[in-house]
């Protein structure tokens, strides 16, 4: 029996992988998924605080008019935008469009466009 090990050696420095856009588009994709359910009952307790009565929505008005509270709508939509047009390009890639590398690539890159273009809108609205 050998002890020498002739398995080449594996990089598990992670900041030094590179992985292709469609990896990171891929990897947000599960991320954004995961981030958007832990937020659904603090955004599902907004809007229950805003339809009990006429003062617990002023109250909530007056909440969503600070700076916190708009960065943090912001982010959602950057969230829900980005796991929204990365489903729907993961659905394509099942009915076999965009399969190609190219194809995931210009896909990956459409996803991450139409996420900041969808970001930018929603910032200009949140901070007029």
């Amino acid at each position: 029996m050998s002890t020498t090990n002739k398995r080449p050696l594996k990089n598990l420095y992670l900041p030094g992988i590179q992985l292709p856009v469609g990896g990171v588009v891929s990897i947000l994709h599960r991320l954004s998924g995961i981030l958007w359910v832990v937020s659904l009952p603090l955004m599902l307790w907004f809007l229950q605080q805003s339809l009990t009565d006429d003062s617990s929505y002023q109250r909530v008005s007056a909440l969503f008019a600070t700076l916190p509270i708009r960065l943090l709508s912001l982010i959602l939509v950057m969230i829900v935008t980005h796991h929204l047009v990365a489903g729907v390009r993961h659905l394509l890639q099942d009915v076999e469009i965009g399969v190609t590398r190219e194809g995931g690539s210009r896909g990956a890159w459409i996803v991450m466009l139409t996420v900041a273009v969808a970001s930018s809108v929603a910032g200009v609205w949140l901070f007029k």
